[in-house]
């Protein structure tokens, strides 16, 4: 909880940064190039062979490769504080698909950068390690990615270093790199997601039902950043509750004609997705009949990366749905927890759906770009007019597509009901001041009357002065003279001022000169309700009877009662 309204402004993601077409990576235009980098006649890079480089080909990676991506330019993007200071040991998962669709149990290599003398021969056996024959996709699951095995995979696998960069710096992106018609390409995306968890704290949620007026009220107690996770609790609950985080899926897909590689890149955070977790998932998803018939039948390795994709989709849907019954429950809770609290938490929620609505649009623009960004080692079956056939890969993104557009219906829907929540929440409160007004004036409105009360001694007062001879002998003006004169105005005041207010004592309405004559126009209309109305809450039967008495002259309790005229008298002959 921050006190403090003035909130830490975040950096929004440098999109620029996320592409390897950009011609400048990780340089922003007013940064100075190095004229020495400049004038060097480096040639192009061509991709090592591993044979006589002697391992500098990974020791100096990524400027081994890519000799653009200078020392500043490597600082700049966090590749070299991951290169420089992340030691702690590294473990890949691996999973293999062979000819037939079916998943694989692989082996798990361990990555030690204390172990300096053994990264050589490190090195040396991971660069040869290839999957056999029967298999056709080996996906790595890699955990806790340290600088060796960035490093190593980066020169093995020829990875342009925006893959890295993207992953670390949490940056949505999706492109397509070194494609050569034939023999494959490669692709990259990185995807933020949401995703709903358990909270682990069981502490429970204050309500503050009351403030001081000497505490010092902010209207902002908790910091709104998007950034930061959507803690669900309810008020006063002590759980179960969720909270929904920030997940990455980070991957890229190194499409070949013989062999394929997925790299799935997980954090260290313990709220990230790791990488032990989906390499189950994705190794569970190749029980499912409908994608091993699939995968059996269409070669492409781009369907094994959509198994990814709809990892982030689960993910969302769950977090949407949760999202949706805490937003139904502060409805409910509108009417029992103060407005501050109820009005603070709402907003922070649409700021989280407004965030939301960009991350939805990133990963539509992911699946988007899978769909139109066929691999080129395979050849586009084409039918008699030869027009292209739908392929598993188009029908499968038009799903994921169409998924993604109904949570954006969703997350549309639930921004318009913290709307009209919030709008209902500055309902009650304007009612509540109105009830207050209210309550205020009618105070103002005794204070008037008591004023009207000694306005005319004070006028009298003011008339005679002090020139009374009991205080100033010799004058003509006496204290009787005084209190005859007023008394009456004062009585007259209270007359009149009953008689303007008396429209809200009487049933129906009357003009002003009628309620001068207050008290015999309540009196007739006490006698009136007494004698010819009846007692509220009795039957029909009842009154009946008692009409019936009424018409023969005799009341309930059996006295005579006579009716009253407007005029002020008796209807001769008509007693009731």
């Amino acid at each position: 909880m921050s006190t403090n309204n003035q909130t830490k402004v975040k950096e929004s993601p440098a999109y620029r940064h996320a592409a390897p077409s950009a011609p400048w990576p990780w340089i922003d235009t007013g940064d100075e190039v190095d004229p020495l980098e400049l004038d060097a006649e480096t040639p192009l890079s061509e991709p090592c062979t591993h044979k006589d480089c002697g391992g500098k080909c990974w020791r100096e990676y990524p400027k081994s490769h890519f000799p653009n991506w200078t020392k500043g330019q490597v600082e700049k993007c966090k590749i070299a504080d991951t290169i420089n200071h992340k030691n702690s040991p590294c473990t890949i998962y691996q999973l293999e698909v062979d000819e037939r669709g079916i998943f694989h149990q692989g082996n798990q290599l361990e990555f030690d950068v204390a172990d300096a003398d053994g990264l050589e021969a490190k090195w040396n056996k991971f660069k040869d390690d290839v999957p056999e024959s029967t298999i056709r996709i080996r996906a790595l699951f890699v955990k806790d990615m340290n600088s060796s095995a960035l490093r190593m995979l980066g020169a093995k696998y020829d990875i342009e270093p925006f893959f890295f960069s993207s992953s670390l710096n949490w940056i949505p992106s999706s492109f397509q790199e070194d494609r050569r018609d034939g023999v494959g390409d490669h692709i990259t995306i990185t995807i933020p997601f949401i995703r709903s968890r358990k909270l682990e704290s069981h502490r429970k949620r204050p309500i503050h039902t009351w403030i001081t007026p000497d505490t010092r009220i902010n209207l902002i107690t908790q910091e709104i950043d998007t950034l930061k996770p959507l803690n669900l609790q309810k008020f006063g609950s002590d759980g179960p509750n969720k909270v929904l985080v920030r997940n990455l899926l980070s991957v890229h897909l190194i499409r070949n004609v013989t062999k394929s590689i997925i790299i799935s890149y997980h954090g260290g955070k313990s709220d990230d997705t790791t990488a032990a977790y989906l390499h189950e998932r994705i190794r569970y998803a190749g029980r499912s009949v409908y994608w091993q018939k699939m995968l059996k039948v269409d070669k492409d390795p781009t369907l094994v990366l959509l198994v990814f994709v709809w990892h982030a989709i689960y993910a969302w849907d769950e977090a949407l749905g949760d999202l949706y019954v805490h937003i139904c429950e502060l409805e409910g809770q509108v009417s029992t927890v103060t407005s501050l609290e109820i009005t603070e938490e709402l907003h922070i929620i649409r700021a989280h759906l407004l965030h939301h609505a960009s991350l939805l649009g990133a990963l539509e623009n992911t699946i988007d770009f899978i769909r139109t960004t066929p691999n080129p080692a395979l050849d586009l079956e084409e039918d008699q007019n030869g027009i292209h056939k739908v392929s598993f890969l188009e029908r499968e993104c038009n799903f994921l597509l169409r998924e993604v557009r109904r949570m954006e219906k969703q997350r549309i829907e639930q921004e318009n009901r913290v709307k009209n929540v919030i709008q209902l929440v500055f309902s009650g409160v304007n009612i509540l001041d109105s009830r207050t007004a209210i309550r205020d004036s009618a105070g103002m409105k005794q204070i008037s009357y008591l004023a009207m009360l000694f306005l005319p001694a004070s006028f009298a007062a003011s008339i005679f002065g002090m020139n009374v001879t009991e205080i100033a002998p010799g004058t003509a003006g006496t204290v009787p003279h005084y209190l005859a004169t007023a008394l009456p105005l004062t009585v007259v005041s209270i007359w009149i001022l009953v008689a303007y207010q008396s429209r809200y004592m009487f049933r129906e309405e009357k003009s002003f000169f009628r309620r001068l004559l207050w008290p015999y126009e309540l009196l007739r209309e006490h006698i009136e309700r007494k004698c010819g109305k009846g007692e509220e809450g009795v039957s029909t039967a009842e009154n009946s009877a008692e009409k019936e008495k009424q018409n023969n002259g005799q009341s309930l309790d059996g006295t005579r009662c006579k009716r009253v005229r407007v005029g002020g008298g008796q209807d001769p002959g008509n007693n009731v």
